[in-house]
C-alpha cells in the first residue's frame, strides 16, 4: 500500500497551531493594491481560523 501524499497547495496556504486550530491568511492581497482603500488593506492583513468540517478536511489534506 503506497503512502498518502499531502496536498501541496494546502500545505502552502494553511498551518496548524499547537492547539490544533487551522490558520489561514486573507485572500485578495496579490495585486491591484493601489485600487483598494487603506482601510480595506488593513483588514486584509488579518487572517483567521477555520472551524468544524472545513478544519477537519484541511487537516486531512496537510497530514504527512
Amino acid at each position: 500500500m503506497p503512502k498518502i501524499k499531502s496536498h501541496s497547495g494546502a500545505k502552502k496556504r494553511f498551518s496548524v497551531n499547537p492547539k490544533g486550530k487551522v490558520k489561514y491568511a486573507s485572500t485578495d492581497r496579490g495585486h491591484f493594491m493601489t485600487e483598494k482603500s487603506q482601510d480595506r488593506k488593513r483588514k486584509l492583513r488579518k487572517g483567521g481560523y477555520l472551524s468544524g468540517k472545513q478544519a477537519k478536511t484541511v487537516k486531512k489534506l496537510i497530514q504527512n
